[in-house]
């Protein structure tokens, strides 16, 4: 059997699927195909599959049952959590031979130690209850995506989200001291440790996180929680230049230093389109400019520090002309509508019709020549198409989009999604950069992956998802 075909999968049989049922019940077993739905195709509908059988267990000890015997049958299995993932990782295919483990039920916060700034959940807790948990604790978890309100712990981990906060935190990986997997034969690794130091070989966590559920499934995990800053200060600024917003960074990051902890950037054709589609939003300056930043600085004591500092830095950076204007919230509720402006980016960009994404990362100092390079190239190949490069210029990490000319065909102009790709992907290589920041590879960049990667670098991978999944029954197609 190819362990990367889908297709090569026997759709279960009808008795095999009782047994799976018997496993979590049938209230927890979906067959009805107009009931699986919501499971069946991510937001954008990019990737629509279908499935034999959902089901929903409600413990670690559920997922080990159904493991085991879909290893012994060679049922092919696809890990799904929050379904907001952007690669199609968590989709099936169409062959319908599939069966879909949503984690959704799991979702028990097991403990947490506020001392020891650890906190242990299910795999399937979504990731704002968690932020809320922490924050009852006066600690901070300081994942923090646009889809926090509905993406769960476990998928966050299997994909090593980024988010707005990787700046000064890391990536999910960062984040995390512990794990508890499930393997595809059904066995339980126990790795639940709550301990800063552990040098007893290889660190097997680290294997899991970023894998997509091709490895194992993620039970459970400990989360590191760090001290909640009592005091942020948060700005808008309008900047003539992407060059500029480089020069700022390099100012704030020097004058900052650990205290910058966000540090985003967009371009004014999204904040128009946030402004145009986004409820209840305005412009926090008084006149358009080329480029925006939103820049946080977030600090321990209560004495009006980092506000101090931040109107400082801003100084700074209007003598130095790489400001032309900027605002510092005066509130909680004004600094929550500044990065509402750039949480919506992603959102509003589908009622501008069709958007052909990216999420790419580059070393920070070539983000002004890989933003210059890549508007040049698509309005090439799409004239009069509406580049929307924003994200997280402190990692370089940019989500570099493009929206359709308002007089093109929508389905015409995602027909070119396989060469604007491709265009985009080959100056991201050409600056040493990378074709996925913090999506992951899932079904959209398979292929892909393979032209990027050295093929020690494959043969390698290979090797490890054979020595897990000798069968290859989990989530086959994906990455490899």
């Amino acid at each position: 059997m190819n362990a990367h075909d889908p297709s090569a999968f026997a759709a279960p049989s009808d008795a095999l699927l009782d047994q799976f049922t018997s496993i979590v019940g049938p209230a927890n077993a979906i067959r009805n195909p107009n009931d699986m739905q919501g499971y069946l195709a991510e937001l954008r509908h990019l990737y629509v599959g279908k499935s034999a059988l959902i089901l929903r267990p409600g413990s670690t000890d559920e997922v080990s049952q159904i493991l085991k015997l879909a290893n012994e049958h060679k049922v092919a299995i696809v890990p799904q959590g929050g379904n907001t993932g952007l690669v199609g990782g968590q989709i099936p295919f169409d062959a319908g031979n599939e069966v879909i483990i949503s984690l959704s039920r799991m979702d028990r916060i097991r403990g947490i130690d506020p001392e020891g700034n650890t906190m242990t959940v299910d795999a399937g807790v979504i990731l704002e209850q968690a932020q809320l948990v922490a924050e009852k604790a006066n600690r901070l978890f300081p994942l923090s995506l646009a889809s926090e309100g509905s993406c769960q712990i476990g998928g966050n981990l299997s994909t090593n989200a980024g988010g707005t906060a990787m700046l000064a935190y890391g990536n999910a990986r960062d984040m995390v001291l512990g794990l508890e997997v499930v393997l595809a034969d059904g066995r339980v690794w126990d790795g639940l440790r709550a301990l800063r130091k552990d040098n007893t070989g290889y660190d097997l966590k680290d294997l899991f996180i970023g894998a997509e559920g091709t490895l194992g499934i993620i039970t459970g995990a400990v989360l590191k929680l760090y001290p909640n800053p009592t005091e942020r200060a948060t700005a808008f600024a309008g900047l003539k230049s992407v060059e500029d917003a480089g020069r700022f960074f390099a100012l704030a990051r020097d004058a900052a230093g650990n205290e910058l902890t966000g540090f985003e950037i967009l371009p004014r054709f999204g904040l128009e389109i946030v402004l145009k589609h986004g409820h209840d939003t305005r412009d926090p300056l008084a006149e358009p400019h080329d480029w925006y930043v939103l820049i946080e600085l977030s600090g321990r004591e209560t004495d009006g520090g980092c506000a101090e500092r931040l109107e400082a830095l801003l100084g700074q950076a209007f003598e130095q002309e790489l400001v032309s204007d900027a605002v510092i919230a005066a509130s909680l509720s004004q600094r929550n509508d500044f990065w509402r402006l750039r949480e919506l980016m992603s959102e509003v960009q589908g009622l501008e019709g069709g958007s052909i994404k990216h999420d790419v990362s580059v070393p920070i100092a070539s983000i002004p020549e890989f933003i210059g390079r890549a508007n040049a190239l698509v309005t090439r190949m799409i004239p009069r198409s509406r580049p929307v490069p924003f994200g997280h210029y402190g990692d370089g990490n940019i989500h570099y989009n493009l929206s359709q000319p308002v007089d093109m065909d929508k389905d015409a102009f995602l027909a070119q999604w396989d060469a604007v790709v491709a265009g985009v992907h080959e100056i991201v290589l050409d600056l040493n950069g990378s074709i996925s920041a913090e999506h992951g590879i899932g079904r959209m960049k398979r292929e892909t992956l393979r032209k990027v990667k050295a093929e020690v670098e494959l043969e390698m991978m290979r090797k490890i998802k054979a020595a897990f999944d000798p069968n290859g029954i989990l989530n086959p197609g994906k990455v490899l």
